[in-house]
């Protein structure tokens, strides 16, 4: 199952990589600009956060709005009419069920980290505004509306806010050491760099 997944991740990968490089490029450059005018100094791991939700919602944008992805099969306004027809072990659900799910987690996960919210309501609301804006753009550029990626897309923000109360709650009883500011600092580099080594 991991198969399909990983190569998914890496097609996006392929397919955004200069939007990636140069962002990264434009967004680093104005940021270590601004901490050095405004004498701040620099949280690797929150530094590196930033930067990775920026990342991802370029790449949510690039691929949801990809032109020659389009998908002939005609609007759905019927809740699990197209999750239901989709034989659990396909590929076709996991590209289309579970590649719906997984494209949201980080942004469930986001949106709790940056509002620092214990409540589910909130992150599931900016789930649904999300998503349905984008199934909304995507009728109005050639595209298909379709209803079951909107559930799929709040049950990924939903998954991605358990992770988020999951990391909070597990940082809570770790050793201080491991609360430390250098501790996550080193941390966020290991998994930076192990998911480049994946995704490459």
């Amino acid at each position: 199952m991991l198969g399909p997944i990983t190569n998914t991740i890496q097609g996006v990968v392929n397919f955004t990589w200069p939007m990636i490089i140069i962002s990264i490029v434009i967004m680093v450059s104005l940021r270590v600009c601004y901490l050095i005018r405004n004498k701040e100094k620099p949280i690797i791991y929150k530094e590196l956060l930033m930067l990775s939700f920026a990342i991802y919602i370029l790449c949510l944008f690039q691929v949801v709005t990809f032109q020659d992805d389009i998908t002939w099969s005609s609007n759905n306004f019927i809740p699990f009419k197209e999750i239901l027809r989709y034989d659990i072990t396909s590929r076709l659900f996991i590209k289309n069920v579970l590649g719906n799910m997984i494209m949201f987690l980080p942004f469930g996960f986001f949106a709790s980290y940056y509002l620092k919210t214990d409540k589910i309501p909130l992150p599931i609301i900016l789930s649904i505004i999300a998503s349905a804006s984008i199934e909304t753009v995507q009728m109005s550029i050639g595209r298909v509306f379709d209803v079951d990626d909107i559930i799929l897309n709040v049950f990924g923000g939903i998954i991605g806010y358990l992770c988020y109360k999951t990391l909070k709650k597990a940082g809570d009883i770790l050793p201080k050491f491991c609360q430390s500011e250098w501790f996550l600092n080193i941390l966020s580099i290991i998994i930076l760099i192990g998911l480049i080594i994946v995704i490459v």
